[in-house]
């Protein structure tokens, strides 16, 4: 019934799905309530249910009695409860949020990202310096080193584009024009980052084209920001949907959102320029910035 891949975010979200329709089609239960009748808090199972967090085997069975789930049932839910603490790379830099945690092993389990960016370059394709441009502006200030491990996670996540094993990822990347006309950094920076944009775009995987601001009115728009459109191969883990904000991210599966979202791609995809275009204006534009430095 259920499987896991190679990292724990897959296997959490999957048994986090199960416990939530077991309490809301067979117990019937609000999330509170159910909460209470274990004496725990109610942000441990929503937290649980969300994916978030390693789970015991223990609790699951807790679960599952309280929800009059059937033996079998309780027995392969119980087995997976082992594959949530499985490490991937990521868990070596603890300052991680778990929310983001989450979905870099979404990221690594995906077979396809459909993925569109209203603020900044998408993280894959950002270079050592744009990365650090955007990561020292912070509302505190943060330390250095801090600033250094961040940089890394997104330097290691990079090696998504070349990856062959268990699969090559596919991208399809749409960029609103206002990324490549709002300095990150400096001149220089902004330059080298564009011309990163075009040579990764020659990548056999990878779709990177730009929105232009003459679209005008666009489904993107009612989409309010960023979004990414993950796909798996694995026929368990359904298309989901990643929408990060300033302090947390949503994760959503639900068929209507779903749709919604891919609606929305597929409205921004007719609307972008094709991806010749999109690396013709890359260069021109870091030809654009060069000339800032003369």
């Amino acid at each position: 019934m259920l499987s896991a891949l190679s990292n724990s975010s897959v296997p959490r979200r999957q048994l986090g799905r199960e416990l939530r329709r077991l309490r809301e089609q067979l117990a019937r239960l609000p999330q509170t309530t159910a909460a209470r009748e274990l004496e725990w808090s109610a942000t441990k199972l929503f937290r649980m249910e969300r994916g978030e967090v390693p789970m015991r085997t223990e609790d699951i069975v807790l679960l599952c009695e309280l929800y009059g789930a059937d033996p079998k049932i309780t027995e392969a839910l119980a087995a997976l409860a082992p594959k949530t603490r499985e490490k991937g790379w990521w868990h070596d830099y603890a300052s991680i949020p778990s929310w983001f945690e989450l979905y870099i092993g979404l990221e690594e389990a995906a077979s396809a990202l459909r993925q569109y960016h209203t603020a900044f370059v998408p993280g894959v394709l950002q270079t050592r310096e744009y990365a650090t441009a955007v990561f020292s502006m912070n509302q505190v200030e943060v330390p250095v080193e801090e600033i250094e491990r961040r940089v890394e996670v997104r330097m290691r996540r990079a090696r998504l584009l070349t990856r062959m094993e268990p699969y090559l990822p596919r991208f399809d990347i749409v960029l609103d024009e206002s990324i490549l006309r709002r300095p990150i950094g400096s001149p220089e920076i902004m330059a080298t980052q564009l011309r990163r944009l075009a040579q990764a775009g020659e990548l056999p995987n990878v779709s990177i084209r730009v929105l232009p601001f003459s679209a005008g009115m666009h489904a993107g728009l009612m989409a309010h920001g960023s979004f990414i459109v993950l796909d798996f191969a694995e026929r368990y883990e359904p298309t989901t949907v990643y929408v990060e904000g300033l302090t947390g991210a949503l994760f959503l599966d639900r068929p209507d959102e779903r749709d919604s979202y891919a609606w929305s791609f597929a409205d921004i995809g007719e609307l972008a320029m094709d991806e010749q275009s999109s690396r013709d204006l890359f260069w021109r534009t870091a030809k654009e910035y060069d000339g800032d430095r003369l």
